[in-house]
């Protein structure tokens, strides 16, 4: 088989970015397209037939960008790259999908309180924070580790911050997962805070716990379980649901109706985790069928692409999604 070879000019200060600990970001690439890749006096050489070579110069250039940008680069960010590159499907949208996961690196959503960027890490994150900046409502479903929650929570608070609104309400059902309330100890107050635990978690990240605490007290934050929304009209406010799932059709109806002047809302939810009983609808599933023609509502469908995890949570996700796709067609 003919071979060729091509080289690619790199920056000395970022060699060690982009061939990663060990040369393990260019060995996957060497594996995936059977090519030698090695670096010589701030040129990198890609050897190999001539149509691989041109693949792995792409994923390369991409790298270097990335590194460029003063982007670490970690494994999910290689497979990732990987992945889109070797979608056959969009293999005439390869040059496109390179702009725009440069793109990536500087669309910056928000800062920890320790100051660490937060931004989409993969193009399905990215048009989920765009749908959220351009609609009133949108749903973000998908698998867990997608960043739906955080990501989300993130421009809320951003929201708040720059006094888009005046409130930030956060809720989900306090549906348990093969366990019950009544045998958890504590009381009421106790045994709902572990099912609103994630969201905690996240605003202290990027809120502080302070700033969290205070605002709590004064009211214009509130974390609570959805059956406390009913009877409620939030204007002026920024409001995710949380687990969506869970949520019953009569439920999701009660929420949406809540939602008054000048409020966004953000529900998230994982369509292949419900904890209802088995013939109980869920109203997240009745929802993408009913409002999936409303303008200004947005669904964004998160895959097992977008988990941004360890690589094994992907792994997981992708096996429970072959499992489930292939008992479906048995049935």
């Amino acid at each position: 088989m003919e071979e060729n070879f091509l080289t690619i000019p790199i920056d000395n200060n970022i060699i060690q970015l982009v061939f990663g600990n060990l040369d393990c970001n260019v060995k996957k690439i060497e594996s995936l397209l059977n090519v030698k890749i090695f670096e010589r006096d701030n040129n990198i050489k890609v050897i190999g037939n001539p149509k691989n070579i041109l693949k792995a110069k792409d994923m390369l250039e991409t790298l270097i960008k990335k590194a460029e940008n003063g982007n670490q680069i970690e494994e999910q960010d290689i497979n990732y790259l990987i992945d889109i590159k070797m979608d056959k499907k969009n293999m005439n949208e390869n040059n496109i999908a390179s702009e725009k996961l440069v793109e990536l690196d500087t669309s910056i959503v928000g800062r920890t309180i320790k100051g660490a960027p937060i931004k989409p890490k993969t193009l399905g994150q990215k048009e989920y924070v765009e749908s959220i900046k351009n609609n009133m409502i949108t749903f973000g479903i998908g698998p867990a580790g997608t960043g739906k929650t955080y990501l989300g929570m993130c421009m809320a608070i951003n929201a708040f911050k720059e006094g888009e609104v005046q409130r930030l309400i956060l809720t989900r059902p306090a549906i348990e997962a093969g366990e019950r309330l009544g045998f958890l100890p504590g009381d009421l107050q106790s045994k709902i805070d572990p099912y609103l635990r994630p969201l905690y978690d996240a605003l202290y990240q990027i809120l502080g716990v302070e700033s969290f605490q205070s605002n709590m007290e004064k009211g214009l934050i509130e974390v609570v379980p959805l059956a406390y929304m009913r009877g409620r009209t939030l204007d002026n406010a920024f409001i995710i649901l949380d687990e969506a799932q869970n949520t019953t059709v009569p439920q999701m109806k009660m929420f949406l109706t809540r939602i008054g002047f000048n409020s966004k809302v953000i529900i998230t939810g994982d369509d292949t985790q419900k904890d209802l009983p088995r013939d109980i609808t869920s109203g997240l599933e009745n929802a993408m069928k009913v409002l999936k023609n409303i303008e200004g509502i947005n669904f964004v469908k998160l895959t097992a692409r977008d988990v941004v995890r360890h690589p094994l949570v992907q792994k997981i996700v992708v096996a429970y999604e072959k499992f489930e796709s292939h008992k479906a067609k048995k049935k």
